[in-house]
């Protein structure tokens, strides 16, 4: 009964051994495949088959080995660096270039690894902007990156793509993120800025000044104008007014009786101012004054 026992579980461990090895042997031979991603497959360090769809492939255990590419597109951000211009002004470049692979083979036999292809570049896209810039004045580079003949971006993606293909690898794109000055020109070109911004904000104010005195002026002679008017106005309607006030007086004491009476109120007016405040006045007869108190 011992001898069935020990022979019942010899089997079954047997069993689980042959199942763990079909389970290696079998992990070691299915691969999956995704859809962002090349599998390169490797006999004796040659590739012998390279899947670029998903799903699932098949490969010798043992002899043959695999090695996974990505497929999709790269951002890569190189270090800024420094360039002469063709007026020999130096200039600090910062640039990404977006590129992806798309010759797994020529890529394992040439670049091989990621880090590789993003040396080979940095080193391609900082010649090329090099290259460029010399033959460009700074105002010239500055400017050169709104597209046209002259686009610095298009230049240097067609030089660095040709580069690039040797090693399987097709640069959609390389940009120029920002153009600066070393830290030494900076603090200089500053202040010439600022100077110019000064001399300018100067003009402004002294044609500003210019304008308000004009402006003035004119106010002025508008003002002395529009007084000499008025006055001249105004004497002419004082004039009339005399004038007016003259005719009604001379016709208010035209007749007679009328210049009696008005000789009467221009007398007592006259006493009025003679008298001065006294109480008694002193006239002779012969006084014109003196008949409007004699009766005849």
């Amino acid at each position: 009964m011992a001898k069935k026992t020990n022979k019942t579980i010899m089997v079954m461990i047997n069993g689980l051994i042959v199942v763990a090895v079909l389970i290696i042997v079998l992990a070691t031979t299915v691969l999956y495949v995704q859809e962002d991603e090349y599998v390169c497959v490797k006999r004796f360090g040659e590739v012998v088959a390279i899947h670029d769809k998903a799903g699932l492939y098949f490969k010798i255990p043992f002899i043959e080995d695999t090695t996974t590419i990505p497929r999709n597109l790269m951002v890569y951000n190189l270090q800024p660096s420094e360039a002469l211009t063709l007026d020999k002004k130096s200039m600090i470049v910062s640039s990404c270039a977006v590129w992806k692979i798309t010759d797994p083979r020529k890529f394992l036999q040439t670049a091989v690894r990621i880090s590789e292809a993003e040396s080979r570049l940095d080193a391609n896209v900082y010649n090329s902007v090099k290259n460029l810039l010399s033959t460009l004045e700074q105002a010239e580079a500055i400017n050169a990156r709104g597209g046209g003949d002259n686009d610095l971006d298009g230049i240097i993606t067609e030089n660095v793509a040709t580069a690039m293909s040797d090693y399987g690898i097709s640069v959609v794109d390389v940009q120029i993120k920002q153009f600066d000055l070393p830290p030494d020109n900076k603090d200089a070109v500053y202040q010439r800025m600022i100077s110019e911004r000064g001399q300018i904000a100067a003009q402004y104010i002294a044609e500003g000044q210019s304008e308000a005195e004009i402006i003035r002026n004119s106010a002025d002679k508008e003002k002395v104008l529009v007084i000499s008017q008025a006055q001249a106005q105004a004497a002419q309607i004082k004039a009339e007014g005399e004038s007016e006030y003259m005719r009604i007086l001379a016709d208010a004491y035209s007749g007679e009786d009328r210049a009696e009476f008005y000789e009467f109120i221009r007398a007592m007016d006259a006493l009025k101012v003679a008298m001065n405040g006294d109480k008694t006045l002193i006239l002779p007869i012969e006084s014109p004054l003196t008949k409007w108190f004699v009766t005849k």
